[in-house]
């Protein structure tokens, strides 16, 4: 029998008329001479790339159960000029409020279930980006691409869509991740880019973003140095008419059990 766990997110990407100036965005035991340890349903984000590190990168939507989602990045986008051509965004690089430094987006998955039996990951968008007066960025394209799996324990990796993710059709569903039967148990992480210290020899695609002054550009959130994640981008059409706002989607995980 398959379930489903659905987890919703919402992305936001700001336009303007101007150039960019600010980034948006237990265990238990006994002691009668042995030991019996219960699953617990929380695991803590850790640091995708030094997957034993606990981080901390805010709040953030997840499931529980022994199959669960422990954490998703929310994918936001830099305040951004308008141009009539050369229209695609990359996204915003996940921050931490520790002194971890910036990763690319990612999901964390853990699975506790008795022997692996396997599952899969993927990714629906459910509306265009459309702003407060319901405005749709028609054909808009969001696009997920440099996609890779670690994890601090030994299990066999799950399979990671390696080629780029594009949704092209609004509602329909995107598969991002599976594990086979005897993978993918444990806590894995997978990442849509990574930065340049990165230890799994994966491409850089993190850029540090500066102001038209040539200083840092601060997360207002994070109050911290922001980067761009070239992994996830977001192409709108020349042939679209694009107004100054705050324009929004939604996006839906969906982890399935495997029998």
């Amino acid at each position: 029998m398959k379930s489903n766990l659905l987890l919703t997110t919402f992305l936001a990407l700001v336009l303007a008329s101007l150039c960019p100036l600010v980034v948006s965005a237990e265990a238990g035991f006994s002691t009668n001479g042995h030991a019996t340890v219960e699953a617990s349903n929380k695991t803590d984000p850790l640091d995708p790339e030094n997957p034993l590190q606990p981080v901390d990168p805010g709040e953030s939507p997840s499931t529980v159960g022994d199959l669960r989602i422990d954490f998703v990045s929310a994918i936001n986008f830099a305040e951004t000029k308008i141009t009539e051509t050369n229209r695609r965004y990359s996204s915003l690089a996940q921050l931490f409020f520790d002194g971890t430094p910036a990763r690319g987006s990612y999901v964390q998955v853990t699975d506790l279930r008795s022997g692996a039996p396997g599952w899969t990951l993927q990714l629906k968008q459910t509306t265009q980006f459309k702003n407060g007066d319901s405005i749709e960025l028609n054909g808009a394209r969001l696009s997920f691409d440099k996609g890779w799996a670690n994890s601090g324990g030994t299990g066999t990796a799950p399979a990671v869509f390696r080629d780029t993710i594009s949704i092209d059709e609004i509602g329909s569903s995107y598969q991002v991740a599976s594990a086979a039967t005897g993978a993918g148990n444990g806590t894995w992480l997978l990442s849509f880019g990574a930065s340049a210290t990165n230890k799994g020899s994966q491409e850089t695609s993190l850029t540090a973003l500066t102001g038209k002054d040539g200083k840092p550009m601060i997360d207002s959130l994070y109050q911290k140095q922001a980067y761009s994640n070239s992994a996830i981008t977001l192409s709108v059409p020349d042939k679209t008419t694009i107004l100054p706002g705050d324009y929004q989607t939604e996006l839906t995980w969906i982890l399935q059990a495997t029998p």
